[in-house]
């Protein structure tokens, strides 16, 4: 992928932002060079609405915002410019994240469905990117093709952990205060379709 960026031309933030409102596909915006976004699977959707959906009914009433795949997470990098992200969910509870309608900078957690083509950059650079987050406390990567969540959680040292459910354990997302099983977030997605293909 690095390959691909260094022959594309530069892309300001703003011009970036502005071809996004009207953009067919979406794109990912890394230090002035755009990278689209692949299509889901049906595996991949229905994780993500399940998970947003129990999320929504957590948060209701409270001072927080919850997303799926259309938003954009910005990150700053000093010096290097900026990187714009569209995680599978967000959720952000900072008042100043709501003066920013296409995109949030302040969330508390982020959630990535892993896909074949791209695990390894979610959980290698994208992940280091999203660390630099001073208000993300949790982010999450759920597999599509077995039951596993993994839980990143920042300590109050800003050290970093994980926490690991397989199976029919229950996770507890503690940014949010929600408790889930793998059978509800998994609801819906036929495993034995997918030992098939």
């Amino acid at each position: 992928m690095t390959a691909a960026l260094e022959h594309q031309p530069f892309i300001s933030p703003e011009d970036y932002l502005e071809g996004e409102k009207s953009a067919e596909i979406r794109h990912e915006y890394i230090l002035g060079r755009v990278v689209a976004m692949t299509g889901a699977s049906q595996e991949h959707e229905t994780i993500a609405l399940n998970l947003a959906t129990a999320v929504k009914t957590r948060l209701r009433g409270k001072d927080c915002q919850v997303f799926m795949s259309g938003m954009k997470v910005r990150v700053p990098l000093p010096q290097k410019g900026d990187k714009f992200y569209y995680p599978d969910l967000l959720v952000s509870c900072d008042p100043a994240d709501r003066q920013h309608r296409y995109f949030k900078e302040k969330p508390r957690l982020i959630v990535e469905v892993l896909s074949p083509h791209t695990e390894s950059f979610d959980r290698g650079d994208k992940f280091a990117d999203y660390r630099r987050l001073d208000r993300l406390e949790e982010f999450v990567l759920i597999a599509q093709d077995k039951k596993r969540v993994e839980i990143f959680r920042r300590d109050e040292n800003g050290r970093w952990y994980l926490e690991d459910s397989e199976e029919e354990d229950t996770f507890e997302l503690t940014s949010i205060g929600l408790s889930c099983s793998l059978t509800e977030l998994y609801e819906g997605v036929d495993f034995a379709a997918l030992d098939r293909e």
